[in-house]
């Protein structure tokens, strides 16, 4: 080992941002419900109210399946903070 003690990393910490995406690129916030019973689920739509109407003919079709999740995809963007 040799008396040259050099770092060999060099650590910096930044500040980040994190926010949700509302550019106008940004891609849209979906919604759907999935059966907390079987897993199945209904597709994705710009509408919330498709999601529930999927719910309540699941339903109908499945006296027994009651539990229902939500899921929502919302963009979010992340950046590091200028100084």
């Amino acid at each position: 080992m040799s008396g040259d003690r050099r770092p060999r990393s060099v650590i910096r910490f930044e500040n980040w941002v994190f926010v949700p995406d509302q550019e106008p690129d940004a891609e849209p916030i979906t919604y759907a419900m999935q059966c907390a019973v079987c897993d199945e689920q209904s597709a994705a739509s710009l509408d919330y109210t498709e999601g529930h109407a999927w719910a309540l003919r699941h339903s109908g079709r499945n006296p027994s399946h009651h539990t229902y999740r939500e899921l929502v995809t919302r963009p979010w963007r992340c950046w590091m903070r200028g100084y």
